[in-house]
């Protein structure tokens, strides 16, 4: 009986063990008492060398004003796009930056579109209004259009996550989670901008 007891144990302390290995962030956000209910990265950046892109990504969505865009408006440019929604807070620290970065290359072939995964127009322009973000965003909630044109390529996988689209229409860089500050997006625009096309 005691080799049966100290078996049993031995079972419950291993798969203590074990299950201590594995990773759920939303179990750890629970376990330590948050409500955030969002996986963001931890501002990772991936560069993708020009050989190695592919195709160009096409895309078409309508934006908080009401406008259609697609990927053949940007063409030529270097477009940068930041998936985003108002109740991130991660989003919200960015914008200032995103803006700063956009206001940095007016008049240079760069364009900022914004992809609001989750709110409806009108939060969209509240959001931008309040934190004085000049761009639109495109409204992706209801179709997902932008999320599925890239998710076979670099996939947005946390939000916020901003892509660096070349003048080719490929994507040249993502960083996974926020910016944090200016400089890390600003050098991959100005590389993306630098290489021929």
């Amino acid at each position: 009986m005691k080799r049966a007891l100290s078996a049993a144990a031995a079972l419950v302390a291993l798969a203590t063990l074990l299950s201590g290995c594995a990773s759920d962030p939303l179990a750890e956000q629970y376990a330590d008492g948050t409500t955030k209910n969002y996986i963001s990265g931890e501002g990772t950046i991936s560069e993708i060398k020009p050989a190695d892109r592919g195709e160009p990504i096409a895309f078409e969505g309508e934006t908080d004003a009401g406008d259609t865009v697609t990927s053949a408006d940007f063409a030529g440019e270097v477009l940068v796009l930041n998936f985003w929604y108002a109740g991130c807070p991660p989003c919200r620290v960015e914008a200032p930056d995103l803006e700063k970065v956009n206001q940095s290359f007016a008049g240079d072939k760069v364009s900022f579109l914004g992809v609001n995964v989750r709110d409806q127009a009108a939060q969209s322009l509240s959001f931008a209004k309040t934190l004085g973000v000049t761009y639109p965003s495109v409204m992706d909630a209801d179709e997902g259009n932008l999320l599925l044109a890239f998710s076979g390529t670099v996939a947005p996988n946390a939000v916020p996550t901003t892509l660096v689209i070349d003048k080719e229409g490929r994507v040249a860089a993502r960083i996974l989670g926020g910016i944090e500050g200016t400089s890390n997006l600003t050098t991959l625009i100005t590389d993306a901008l630098a290489e021929d096309g």
